[in-house]
Parts: C-alpha cells; structure tokens; sequence
C-alpha cells in the first residue's frame, strides 16, 4: 500500500493524464529524434538516386549532387521507358517474383505445417535438420551443382524459358518455415481437433484453419519471398546465360559494367542526349522500386505482427 502511494506521488494526474518525470521525457525525445535521424539516413539514397536521375548532365559528371536536383531534365526517365531491354528485363522480374514467390510460399507451408506437428514420423529429425542448415550453409559450389542438376532436369522435360531455373531450383528458406512454424505452433489445438471431428482432414485443417489464423506471418513471408525474388542477382547473373530471360537487376548490372569500360576508356563525357551516362542507370534504378513502394505500405502491417507471432514459439 505504502508502495503504491509513493507511485501516485511521483506521478500525479493532471486533467486525467499522467504526468512523464523529467528522465522519461528526456527518453522519449531522444527516442523521436534517433528514429527521425535513422529514417532520413533511409530516405536519402532514394532522393539521391532520384536527383542523379533528373539532374543535368554536366552536374552529375561535376559531382554537385548532394541532395536536390540541379538544373532538372526527363531524359533519362525517357530514354529507359522507351527502352525495349528494359521493359523484357521488367516482366521477367515480375515473373520471377511472381511464380517464384508462389512456389515458395507453397512449399514452405506445406513443410511448416508437416514439422508443427508432433505426431509426424521424426519429428526432432527434421526440425534438427531445418535449423542444422542454418548454422551451417551448404556453400557457393553446392548451390552452383543445384542449379546446373535443376536445368539438366527442366531441358529434358522441355522446358527453354532460363526463368524457371530461377523459379525452381531455390524453393524455400529454411528461416520462413520456420516462422511459419512457429506461427502454427501457436494455433490452439482445440480447432483442430474440432475441424477433425467434423471430418475435414489434413490440407483442409491446414488451408482453412492454420493459414488463416497466421495471416500476419503468412504475409510476412510473403513479403520476405517476393523481395528476395525482385531483388534477386547473384544465382541469376550466374546462370542466366539468355539476355531475354535476365530479370532486371542483372540488366542494370550490366549496363553499370558498360558504362564504367566507357569511362575507362574515353574519360567522363555527356552521352548524344547531354545527359550523364549514370543517369539512365540511376533512372532504371528508381524505376525498379517503384512496386516495392507501391506494395509495401499495405502490408506493412503484417509485418511487425508475423515477425512477433512466427518468430516467439510459447
């Protein structure tokens, strides 16, 4: 009681709020101001990039861009839309992040609900197995004999289109199952038994019980998948050997590689449009984030709930 009274005293309510001690104030500040400065540190390659891109070239080449555009031009937001290569290197990256983030999704649910689930045959094994792969990672040279066994497999089923190699030969991470797992984990087992009772059997329990209940975390992964996808360049740099089956950051790649030859070769000069030759990658780089942008805002939501939900296990 004595306690209590003490804690009314260093707090005491005016007009039905609690009065903040000076130390809590004091965090609180700091704590708006440490966000502010981290999300401006976020935001401003974004505005940089997007500056470079609009700016004139000659001070892009001087190297007067700090943060505003100086002195403002769309040629190199033209040049790229009116660029065939870019736009076939667009929709294969949205097919990649498309079918890919399907089939990872698919496979991933699939084995998080089978490993959520006590009575499957080995069931410490395989949950073992799942985390074993995470402290130790198979390598770049496994990865790389993957990818050459799954396109051996797909050209003899006949398929031509390099894209599905992508889409194939990584299905899941082993981070994802796991927090769907745990997500899964913490569904009460009561529904289900009741979903037995009532007949529904295994894939209908898992399709209309434990997906829908961790939405949050289905979406998060979701989003984990489709961003790795979008963002994908290492494996298919690698082994995408067809220009019209390069997703989009291999493309951009390739053009920042052609442009520093030139340079290398003849010195910083404007292109035929006077614009820098960096321009139109910065412009393809704006362009490629736009449907990041665009997607995010409304799942973000999820986000911080799946990640909590999936990633404590009770």
């Amino acid at each position: 009681m004595a306690t209590a009274t003490k804690t009314l005293a260093r707090a005491p309510k005016r007009n039905g709020k609690t009065k903040l001690e000076g130390s809590e104030i004091a965090f609180k500040i700091f704590s708006y101001l440490f966000v502010t400065i981290f999300a401006l540190m976020c935001l401003y390659p974004l505005i940089f990039v997007f500056s470079c891109a609009v700016s004139d070239g000659q001070a892009v080449l001087d190297g007067r861009i700090t943060f505003l555009a100086v002195g403002w031009q769309w040629i190199a937001f033209r040049n790229v839309i009116m660029s065939k290569t870019f736009w076939i290197a667009y929709a294969n990256t949205f097919f990649v992040t498309l079918f890919g983030t399907i089939y990872c999704m698919g496979l991933s649910i699939l084995g998080a609900y089978a490993l959520s689930k006590k009575r499957l045959v080995g069931h410490d094994l395989f949950n073992f197995l799942l985390i074993f792969t995470m402290w130790f990672s198979a390598g770049v040279v496994p990865m790389h004999l993957n990818y050459q066994s799954t396109w051996v497999v797909l050209s003899k089923m006949g398929f031509t289109d390099q894209k599905w190699l992508i889409v194939l030969a990584m299905g899941m991470s082993a981070f994802n199952v796991i927090l769907l797992r745990n997500a899964f984990d913490s569904v009460p087992i009561e529904i289900e038994e009741a979903a037995q009772v009532d007949g529904a059997n295994d894939f209908q329990i898992m399709s209309k019980i434990y997906v829908p209940m961790s939405k949050a975390t289905v979406a998060t992964v979701a989003l984990f998948y489709g961003i790795s996808r979008w963002n994908g360049y290492f494996w298919a740099m690698q082994e995408v050997s067809n220009v019209y089956d390069q997703p989009l950051q291999v493309v951009i790649k390739t053009n920042i590689d052609v442009i520093n030859e030139t340079i290398s070769d003849t010195g910083l000069t404007l292109n035929a449009d006077g614009i820098a030759p960096q321009s139109e990658i910065y412009a393809m780089i704006v362009c490629a984030i736009i449907p990041i942008l665009i997607i995010y805002p409304f799942i973000q939501k999820y986000f911080a709930a799946g990640v909590n939900l999936g990633g404590v296990k009770e």
